[in-house]
């Protein structure tokens, strides 16, 4: 099983990350921390089953799952360096 989810190790790391971007993105609107935060849960709770039961059947597609899950990871990550820029340019004024 460690050598099943050892090609899935870079999505996750990367996940993580992606997380933490997603909460900074809800602090920055301003949205109520408890329900981001029950919201993050249940996401996780989510991928973890879906991790659980379904690596097996996801194992012939690892490296699509790999460049997709990467790819959104970027996306959302230039999303959330983009919307930054107004806020960080009228902290200059």
């Amino acid at each position: 099983m460690a050598g099943e989810i050892r090609q899935f190790l870079i999505l996750i790391v990367f996940g993580n990350i992606e997380n933490l971007i997603l909460a900074a993105q809800g602090v920055a609107a301003s949205v109520n921390p408890i329900g981001l935060a029950c919201l993050s849960l249940c996401a996780v709770v989510c991928w973890l089953l879906i991790g659980t039961f379904g690596t097996r059947w996801a194992m012939k597609y690892a490296r699509y799952i790999n460049f997709i899950g990467g790819f959104a990871i970027f996306v959302l990550g230039l999303q959330a360096m983009l919307e930054s820029i107004p806020g960080m340019l009228a902290f200059f004024h």
